[in-house]
C-alpha cells in the first residue's frame, strides 16, 4: 500500500447553511460539487475541501476535520493497519466511486483511506 495523495479534508458541519455562508461568502470559496444538504466540495488551491453533514460523517459522534488519503490498494492498506494493531472503525462501499475505510489516530481523530473503484 502506498499513499497516492491527500485527496480531501472535510469538516463535519452541524449547520450546513451557516457553514456554506462562511466558506462561500466569507472566504470566497466556489462550490465544485454539491449533494443537496449532505455534502459540498470546494477546490482549495488544488486540494479538495468539503463540508459534510452529519449524515456523511464516519460515525454519529464525529466532529471537526477528517483527512482523506487516497491509496492505491485498499486490501494492502487493511493488511498494513492490522499488522500495526490499528482497528478499523467503519467501512463504506460507494459503488462506482470507490471505497472508504475509517480509522482513528492516537489522539482519536478520524482519518479515512479512499480507494477508487475499478
Amino acid at each position: 500500500m502506498s499513499i497516492r495523495r491527500l485527496k480531501t479534508v472535510y469538516h463535519v458541519a452541524g449547520d450546513m447553511d451557516a457553514g456554506r455562508r462562511f466558506y462561500e461568502e466569507g472566504l470566497g470559496l466556489v462550490p465544485r460539487f454539491a449533494d443537496g444538504t449532505r455534502w459540498v466540495q470546494y477546490d482549495a488551491g488544488g486540494t479538495a475541501f468539503a463540508l459534510a453533514s452529519q449524515d456523511e460523517a464516519p460515525t454519529a459522534e464525529a466532529e471537526g476535520a477528517v483527512a482523506v488519503f487516497e491509496v492505491d490498494d485498499m486490501e494492502a492498506a487493511r493488511t498494513r493497519l492490522a499488522a500495526a494493531g490499528i482497528p478499523i472503525v467503519s467501512e463504506r462501499d460507494m459503488g462506482s466511486h470507490g471505497r472508504v475505510l475509517t480509522v482513528r489516530d492516537p489522539a482519536g481523530t478520524f482519518v479515512q483511506l479512499f480507494a477508487r473503484a475499478g
